[in-house]
């Protein structure tokens, strides 16, 4: 890997405690078409992406779920890793931060830190967000709650070591008046400029003594690493970094050429980690990327809402490279995007099935029907060709700009409107009636050349969004010429035509989408109430009287299609119930059969019907099973 080529891009690391929806896993799908475009110029690239796995709301799910937190978390680390794997990601490493290396130079890193006067112990007293492992001040809290989550603070007070923040703020200020690069987009800059550097830095709690699941501090085992000095340091542990002696791979990496981040912890990668740098003597990174939400609709996905869209289930649904090209179409470079499922399915048929699905099928079955699959550097040519070759090379152009500074989803509007304009070039050539006179064969082989050239610089410059389906559009060509440049093919062999994007129905689609979610919230609920079901004593229990009691009568009820009407005796008297098995027994099925009664049970009035109890059954899923006890006598007490 030489220097001057090499390209080391890295995620954030996705918290260890639940499923990552398609929000979190934007962060991935945006690092890897950076990655691949960066590899098709040429660099040698390393993108690394992982797990944050320590601290208090871990042990919480942890102590919940009734496992060890590293039994917890390694499944999670699993789950998160298949997440990225179904989104065809081509990371090279996936950090954890339960790793034993990393875990060592991480406490490490605390204990030069403490050595060199740059972390000190004292007191923490004042407000905590569980869920963002973040201390806030009052001033800072918005309505009393978290600032970044909305959600409630509890008050808090341990001993701690602080990093001391205010002793690099003005070295940061200053970085970022001599990088104005560092954090994009711009926005984001100002923001920490205004709300945080300006205001005035406070000191940065980097442990705690309120629980243990953390790396222990290497001279005060009552303390484990904040999350924030753990969890961010992945970016120089995960290379080899370690104060008592780095590999080689650390010294040709760092440093990073670009973090790629959710807007939300801009704040902790553009303050916190640069002053953890400049406090261990190392470079910055050269860049920061806090992009955009994605939100369902106008809100933020979350799981209490019942919103949350996982990007593993809809690349399943509709495929993995329909999903990559959504978030890398529809999420703008400062502003948040949403995803729907209409809106999914809308952009799929409009731009995948239609636009470049279509033009790549019917101009490959062209070139098939017309010139057996091969035609060559055309030589006919006339205006509409000199506006399609015009509009390619400034497809090109725009590509690499918007590219080159991450603004993705302008960039793919500049290839699709390369493959717009391929649809129109073939209504204003109209291949088909070129075909019925022979003297125009030239002139439809250039045709036919010219939308393939296109095709081939389509599936060039879609790569990095869309890789597998660009694999097919270059197989279906029989071409793998790189160069992105019009006219640098003389002649193009073709295969056989093969749908790219079959159209997807929306109201079927949205029906079995919404009964799937239906299915779902019901095991859900059914699953959350044998959960919660309430415990009673032996003493409430003994209240509940059980007798056998044998069917004498039974009667379907008119205009009630679920009940029978019972007559029952439990050895002294008869008795009448409403029972709501009609669905799944016969009168004839139950009469002379011995039940168990509730026999005690406050009676009710059903359909005009007063029950006098209820007879016991097992609910079996679909079905309902009667529990008979035909040996039993009836008046029999069961205990």
């Amino acid at each position: 890997m030489s220097n001057n080529k090499k390209f080391y891009i890295t995620t954030a690391i996705a918290y260890a405690s639940s499923k990552p929806h398609i929000g979190n896993a934007y962060d991935i799908v945006l690092a890897d078409m950076i990655a691949r475009y960066k590899k098709q110029q040429g660099f040698d690239v390393f993108l690394m992406t992982g797990s944050d796995e320590h601290g208090q709301k871990i042990e919480e799910y942890a102590k919940k779920a009734g496992i060890s937190p590293k039994e917890y978390v390694d499944n999670a680390a699993a789950v998160i890793k298949d997440v990225w794997n179904s989104l065809n990601t081509s990371f090279d490493k996936f950090i954890r931060t339960t790793d034993a290396d990393h875990e060592k130079a991480v406490q490490k890193i605390f204990t030069k830190l403490y050595e060199q006067g740059d972390i000190y112990k004292g007191h923490y007293e004042g407000k905590y967000c569980v869920p963002c492992e973040s201390f806030f001040t009052p001033s800072q809290l918005v309505d009393g709650k978290c600032p970044d989550c909305g959600r409630e603070v509890i008050d808090s007070k341990e001993e701690a070591y602080f990093l001391k923040l205010s002793k690099y703020q003005d070295k940061l200020l200053e970085y970022y008046e001599q990088n104005p690069d560092f954090i994009k987009p711009d926005s984001r800059k100002n923001e920490m400029i205004n709300n945080f550097l300006k205001p005035g830095l406070s000191d940065l709690c980097v442990s705690r003594s309120s629980f243990t699941w953390g790396i222990p501090v290497e001279f005060d085992s009552k303390h484990v690493t904040y999350v924030w000095l753990d969890a961010l340091s992945n970016y120089i542990t995960g290379i080899g970094y370690n104060p008592e002696g780095s590999t080689e791979q650390f010294s040709k990496l760092w440093p990073a050429d670009l973090h790629v981040i959710g807007k939300d912890i801009v704040r902790f990668h553009t303050i916190y980690w640069p002053i953890i740098l400049m406090a261990l003597g190392l470079p910055l990174p050269k860049q920061v990327l806090g992009h955009p939400w994605v939100l369902v609709g106008e809100d933020k996905m979350s799981k209490s809402k019942g919103n949350v869209i996982y990007a593993d289930e809809l690349a399943k649904r509709f495929s993995i490279d329909a999903v990559r090209y959504y978030l890398l179409s529809e999420i703008p470079f400062t502003q948040d995007g949403t995803i729907t499922y209409e809106s999914f399915i809308t952009k799929f048929n409009a731009d995948l099935a239609n636009t470049l699905g279509n033009l790549v099928n019917r101009s490959i079955a062209m070139t098939n029907k017309y010139f057996d699959g091969t035609v060559s550097k055309g030589k006919v040519f006339d205006s509409f060709d000199e506006e399609l070759i015009a509009a390619a090379k400034e497809s090109i152009e725009k590509y690499h700009s918007l590219m080159d500074i991450y603004h993705n989803a302008e960039a793919v509007d500049a290839v699709m409107t390369l493959a717009k304009r391929c649809n129109k070039y073939i209504d204003e050539t109209a291949p088909w009636a070129l075909a019925k006179d022979e003297s125009n064969k030239e002139r439809l082989n250039t045709v036919l050349y010219n939308l393939l050239e296109c095709i081939r610089l389509l599936s060039i410059m879609l790569s990095p969004i869309m890789p597998d389906s660009c694999e097919s559009i270059k197989a279906q060509i029989c071409n793998n010429d790189t160069t992105l440049e019009f006219g640098v093919t003389d002649e193009f062999k073709v295969g056989a035509a093969t749908p790219l994007f079959a159209r997807i129905d929306m109201e079927k689609t949205l029906a079995e989408i919404a009964e799937e979610q239906a299915k779902k919230a019901a095991e859900k609920e059914k699953a959350e109430n044998v959960a919660t079901v309430a415990q009673i004593g032996i003493e409430e229990f003994m209240k509940v009287e059980l007798t056998a009691a044998k069917i004498v009568d039974c009667e379907a009820v008119p205009k009630a299609k679920k009940l029978l009407k019972l007559t029952l005796n439990d050895g002294n008297a008869n008795r009448t119930v409403a029972s709501g098995i009609a669905k799944f027994y016969t009168p004839e099925e139950l009469k002379g059969r011995t039940v168990i009664l509730v026999s005690n049970l406050k009676p009710a009035t059903l359909c005009g019907i007063e029950s006098q109890g209820m007879i016991l059954a097992a609910d079996c899923g679909e079905d309902v099973k009667v529990i008979f006890i035909d040996d039993v006598p009836a008046g029999s007490k069961i205990r």
